[in-house]
């Protein structure tokens, strides 16, 4: 019998599979054949006899089209992103990956952290904000100078920081992570001239009742000094309006993340891609990041992606709403992934987003539309997103979804994706994320025309208080 010619892979004669479902070679003759793999130099010999139904594995991965996968490149990703991971859990990871059963309730969304700071919380106004704040079930954070006279007038549990505004050293931004908004009670102490007793009876009647005077720091260090040192501590906790830039090329962001690829050779797959910049990519003829490659779905594999190494200091992102990315789209739907922990195989807390071909887009990805992901699986038990601490971000361009459901715009073969900027962003319109409250009254003291004997005593008095509310107003 003699053997035709067409070849399958480089190996010739073709395999076909028997009745049985096995692999067996269609001559009945004894062949030696070299087959090559692809992505190796060498060749390997197979060798098919009509004494044998069977072939080795080699040879049926061969003769499948199978590509070789290119464990030099899978070691680089490793040690790319933080060194190889522990065995241990890898092996964990691919038994709960057998055995899990498909998630049967709704992915949980995203919370963020909603904790508001209230500044002079002993005072008199102070501590009714506090209460008002618990009552509505808002989390609370004071800062006070007293711990022990905090903790006895607002209870044993109270969270709070220690620091005083007039001492910018004390107030260390690090002190004020998680919190989104502020409101500012603090105010300089008002007090007969005469004394007072220990819980301050003649103050509590009212100052009409004495002659008062200012106790303490002036209202220039209290109310004006003060409060820009609070501003400088809680700026970055709060959010800035115009958002916050991560990656970018104003002021040079785009060194401050290092990207690297991070594809499917990591499970044996073939698709290769990587992040450039295009010094002239930007749709202003500016530089520009650049996701680009070429995805296969050879060895089962099927995506690509760029991440982050972990940050150094994680971002904390909790004042704001979102991630925008300034994207040039190409039609296809891509992921964004933003991780929060520092291990290398974990939850990744995942939103896909469409892109129009050939046109600029901005793209929201609001915090609270995330879920969380495991090598394309909802995670249902994940803990709740936190956006005080993201360690890295990852764009992806895969041919799954989630749970088995597939990207309907995926297709094998070359891409690209420019992107010009990542930020975080606040929702319009801004709510107020710093809030002075006082009791003192808001009236200019120097308003031309004004009848100061119809004010109350802080705009009447305002000179022989060290001009508080001119201070105050300043601020």
């Amino acid at each position: 019998m003699n053997c035709p010619s067409s070849s399958f892979c480089g190996v010739s004669p073709p395999v076909l599979a028997n009745p049985r479902g096995e692999f067996a070679a269609s001559c009945s003759t004894r062949i030696t054949q070299k087959v090559h793999f692809f992505g190796s130099r060498s060749s390997s010999q197979i060798i098919y006899s009509p004494t044998s139904s069977h072939l080795s594995r080699r040879a049926v991965i061969a003769l499948a089209g199978k590509k070789s996968w290119d464990i030099g490149r899978f070691a680089k990703t490793l040690f790319f992103f933080n060194g190889p991971p522990n065995p241990l859990k890898i092996v964990e990871s691919i038994m709960s990956s057998i055995t899990a059963s498909a998630p049967t309730e709704a992915p949980k969304k995203a919370e963020t952290s909603d904790v508001v700071l209230v500044t002079g919380a002993t005072g008199g106004v102070g501590r009714r904000v506090v209460d008002v704040l618990r009552k509505n079930g808002v989390p609370v954070r004071v800062l006070v100078r007293n711990a022990e006279k905090a903790r006895t007038m607002l209870g044993p549990d109270v969270d709070l920081i220690i620091g005083d505004v007039t001492k910018g050293d004390t107030l260390d931004p690090k002190y004020f992570k998680g919190i989104k908004k502020v409101i500012n009670a603090v105010s300089v102490i008002v007090g007969p001239k005469e004394g007072d007793t220990p819980d301050r009876q003649k103050y509590s009647q009212g100052i009409k009742f004495f002659e008062p005077e200012i106790k303490g720091p002036s209202p220039e260090m209290v109310e004006y000094l003060g409060m820009q040192n609070l501003i400088n501590a809680v700026k970055e906790s709060v959010g800035l309006s115009e958002g916050k830039l991560l990656f970018g090329f104003k002021g040079n962001l785009c060194g401050k993340f290092v990207w690297g690829a991070l594809d499917d050779v990591v499970m044996g797959g073939v698709s290769e891609s990587a992040f450039q910049i295009q010094p002239t990519g930007s749709e202003t003829g500016e530089a520009t990041g650049l996701f680009k490659g070429t995805v296969s779905t050879s060895n089962n594999g099927g995506f690509t992606s760029i991440r982050t190494k972990n940050f150094t200091v994680p971002e904390d992102l909790s004042p704001y709403d979102g991630v925008e990315l300034r994207v040039k789209g190409d039609g296809r739907r891509y992921k964004l992934i933003i991780r929060t922990s520092y291990e290398w195989d974990t939850i990744g807390y995942t939103a896909s987003f469409d892109t129009t071909k050939g046109e600029w887009q901005s793209v929201r990805i609001p915090f609270s539309s995330l879920i969380p992901v495991f090598r394309a699986r909802t995670a249902t038990d994940a803990p709740p997103f936190d956006a005080s601490n993201i360690t890295a971000l990852q764009l992806m361009f895969s041919k799954f979804e989630y749970d088995g459901k597939l990207n309907p715009t995926f297709a094998e073969g070359q891409f690209e994706l420019p992107f010009s900027s990542i930020r975080a962003y606040i929702n319009e319109p801004i709510t107020p994320r710093f809030v002075h409250v006082s009791s003192a009254g808001v009236t200019r003291p120097e308003r031309p025309g004004l009848d100061l004997s119809k004010q109350p005593p802080a705009v009447r008095m305002n000179k022989e208080l060290g001009s508080i509310l001119t201070y105050k107003l300043k601020a």
